[in-house]
């Protein structure tokens, strides 16, 4: 029976027309070589190479078995290698840039998905840098970078909605937003206890601008509580109400351990990114993570 190997030697010997050379290139031996050589032409009945005071020379049925073997070889070479890649990338430790406060609902979803992943917390901004001085192999951002250097597809949208512990009850609420009374909806909302992660906050204020056409809102949040997800879960075991992302509720809601107060039309849906460098050995493990990403999001 043939060994693919024979070829495979045969192939190095007939390109570098040297028994030396071949042995470098294919990280054996020389004496492997001429063996592997002399088993080939055993097997197929005729002499491959003359040698010469320098290297090998191919004979006539040489030149006529590479032209049969070299398409079929180099095509199970590429499918190797390209099964070599794949893993190489699936199991080499790969660096993640997000935001904190959307670790839980899209970082964990890449964990069961890639085996080796370091994970950092920064703001958009520094996360692009971080991306682009080669310092992160990928970053998950909601705004959107176009330089030569990187590469940035979008997975989704996200947006900001209001919820409130089961014990609020909701019902003026709804029927203030039914018949779009927004100045008592504004007064109830201000009436109530405030979570927010960020004592500047950014979320509210967002809010307040698309929805109610102010900069600035009257309410001072009573909790800040610095991870996002973190003041889900406790305003699922207490009593408030909170600006957050709708991906980060989505569990909780679906558990019905939170409430929706209010998903405002007024109020535009935030782009989802990945980033990442160009780089070829990233593709793969890019499309990976693009590919999740959309599925968490779709």
């Amino acid at each position: 029976m043939v060994n693919l190997e024979w070829y495979r030697t045969f192939k190095s010997v007939y390109k570098n027309a040297n028994f030396s050379l071949a042995a470098k290139e294919l990280f054996i031996s020389q004496p492997a070589v001429s063996q592997q050589i002399s088993m080939l032409e055993a097997h197929v009945g005729y002499k491959l190479f003359n040698r010469k005071s320098k290297g090998v020379e191919p004979t006539e049925y040489a030149k006529l078995l590479n032209n049969l073997i070299i398409e079929a070889l180099d095509r199970l070479e590429n499918v190797e290698n390209g099964f070599r890649a794949k893993a190489i990338n699936a199991n080499r430790l790969i660096s993640i840039g997000i935001s904190k406060h959307l670790m839980s609902s899209l970082g964990s979803a890449l964990v069961s998905r890639f085996d080796f992943i370091d994970f950092s917390f920064h703001e958009d901004d520094t996360l692009f840098e971080l991306v682009d001085s080669k310092k992160l192999d990928f970053a998950i951002v909601t705004k959107q970078y176009d330089t030569f250097d990187t590469i940035q597809k979008k997975v989704g949208e996200i947006k900001q909605v209001i919820v409130g512990s089961n014990n609020i009850d909701a019902s003026e609420l709804k029927a203030n937003i039914k018949i779009k009374d927004f100045t008592a909806t504004e007064y109830w909302l201000n009436d109530q206890k405030w979570f927010s992660h960020n004592a500047q906050i950014p979320h509210i204020k967002l809010f307040w601008l698309h929805v109610f056409n102010k900069k600035r809102p009257s309410m001072i949040p009573n909790y800040i509580i610095p991870s996002e997800y973190e003041m889900l879960e406790i305003i699922s075991k207490n009593t408030g109400i909170g600006v957050v992302w709708d991906i980060n509720a989505k569990r909780l809601l679906a558990e019905n351990k939170i409430q929706l107060l209010w998903n405002s039309k007024q109020m535009p849906s935030t782009e989802v990114f990945v980033l990442s460098g160009k780089n070829e050995n990233l593709t793969t493990i890019f499309r990976n993570i693009q590919n999740e990403l959309k599925r968490v999001l779709g």
